[in-house]
């Protein structure tokens, strides 16, 4: 399967998108289209015959529970609405806790790194075939890019997708930003890495651009790809042909005419590339004897380190603190981006007090649902404190609030419960105080 040269599609630059010269086909986060109908840009587009391939980022089938059967059927409406010829996932875990640790769940919000451990590719390969026997079309999954190492890891990055590959048959979608990305992050030699995955079961390749800051690598999505980041896709390009390479674009879009320039710096770095010589076979790592209870210590370690980044608990050993913390701010001031995204009201609302109080707010409340209702969560949180300031600004919050969450806000009962009880007792007050809360 040929695809060509892509872009991400994004509703900002759906316009530039359809004008780009040379685009043979798109990608689209699966999340955000509908079961049942595409928008207008894309429809365009499939009607164009531009393949359309499904982007999933919340399945988490690197985590340490099963995949949820209403977001695998979700993904699948979605292959099949736009015809698509495969889906693509991360190796990664979004969530945490829940049963299996009987904690309560938690969200990242983001795509954090499995460990390269056999515990984690015995849980990561058998979510895998539950999501292959669920989904219309092959599954391709993509290496993802992280600020923080596992201690104890017993594979490297190369030799935990061969292994992966050879045990499922999933196809793998390489992002070289992401190699770049470990390899200033964790000191991770991305030549190496393609030396030893099967390069073969590539079915397309991510390049994005990223920024340094903090003292790390930040896969941003957002700036201009670099020119390390192309001479990874080079290195790639000298050991395969890829059926497909991707320009990914998340925000600050640029004008149209910089997107082509990048399109075009794709083609160049491919071109120049010496054909690539046959596969050669790699040797397998050796695998220790299987042992039982994989999912729960999985689910364990990722709930630790989950709960260190998001719910102010101390750093799991053997991690470097330093770079959770920095994680961990990563972390929030995104959740901070999507809640003003899919809220747009909050920030206008409240102003250049919405960030601070964003962050105070999830510094101590890790989110444990959606973006909407952590979107509510926040302003229930900011009415219950009698923030805003601001009589005009919290007159408009309550409105906001009331209008989708409940007939009437937070009254002073409700306070004085959250003060005396905590957030259980608010929450099971509820039906005494009245009102149709949003679940």
């Amino acid at each position: 399967m040929g695809l060509g040269i892509g872009i991400g599609w994004r509703p900002e630059i759906a316009d530039a998108v359809e004008e780009l010269p040379g685009i043979d086909w798109v990608e689209a986060v699966a999340e955000n289209l509908c079961d049942d109908h595409l928008p207008g840009p894309l429809a365009r587009l499939r009607e164009r015959g531009v393949t359309v391939v499904p982007h999933g980022v919340s399945l988490g089938l690197g985590g340490a529970g099963r995949p949820d059967p209403g977001r695998l059927a979700a993904l699948a409406a979605r292959a099949t609405l736009l015809g698509a010829p495969l889906v693509t996932e991360h190796i990664a875990f979004v969530r945490a806790g829940g049963p299996l640790t009987a904690s309560p769940g938690l969200e990242a919000g983001h795509l954090l790194p499995v460990p390269r451990t056999w515990d984690a590719l015995d849980v990561l390969c058998e979510n895998v075939r539950i999501a292959q026997d669920a989904l219309p079309v092959p599954l391709a999954l993509e290496n993802i890019a992280a600020l923080v190492s596992w201690p104890g890891e017993e594979l490297t990055e190369g030799q935990f997708l061969a292994e992966l590959v050879e045990r499922t048959g999933v196809r793998l979608l390489i992002d070289v930003a992401n190699l770049h990305t470990n390899h200033v992050n964790r000191g991770e030699d991305p030549v190496a890495a393609l030396d030893e995955l099967p390069v073969e079961a590539i079915a397309y390749v991510h390049v994005a651009g990223g920024i340094e800051k903090d003292g790390v690598w930040h896969d941003t999505h957002a700036h201009p790809v670099t020119r390390p980041v192309l001479d990874v896709l080079a290195e790639l390009r000298s050991r395969t042909d890829p059926p497909g390479v991707l320009l990914e674009r998340d925000d600050d879009f640029p004008p149209a005419g910089e997107l082509a320039g990048e399109l075009a710096s794709i083609r160049t770095t491919l071109a120049a590339a010496p054909p690539a010589p046959p596969p050669v076979p790699r040797p397998r790592a050796p695998r220790p004897a299987p042992a039982g209870g994989a999912r729960d210590r999985v689910a364990v370690a990722q709930t630790a380190l989950l709960s260190a980044l998001v719910a102010g608990a101390p750093a799991p050993e053997g991690f470097d603190r330093r770079r959770l913390g920095v994680q961990s701010r990563a972390l929030a001031a995104k959740r901070a981006d999507v809640v003003a995204k899919v809220a747009p009201e909050l920030p206008e609302i409240l102003g250049e007090g919405y960030r601070p109080a964003f962050l105070a707010y999830a510094g101590s409340r890790p989110q444990t649902g959606g973006h909407r209702r952590d979107a509510l969560d926040f302003a229930e949180h900011l009415l219950i404190a009698g923030a805003p300031a601001d009589g005009a600004a919290r007159d408009m919050l309550t409105a906001w609030w009331r209008d989708r969450a409940s007939p009437r806000p937070p009254r002073r009962a409700a306070r004085l419960l959250r003060a005396a009880g905590g957030t259980r007792v608010v929450r099971a007050a509820r039906g005494v105080l009245g009102g149709r809360w949003a679940g």
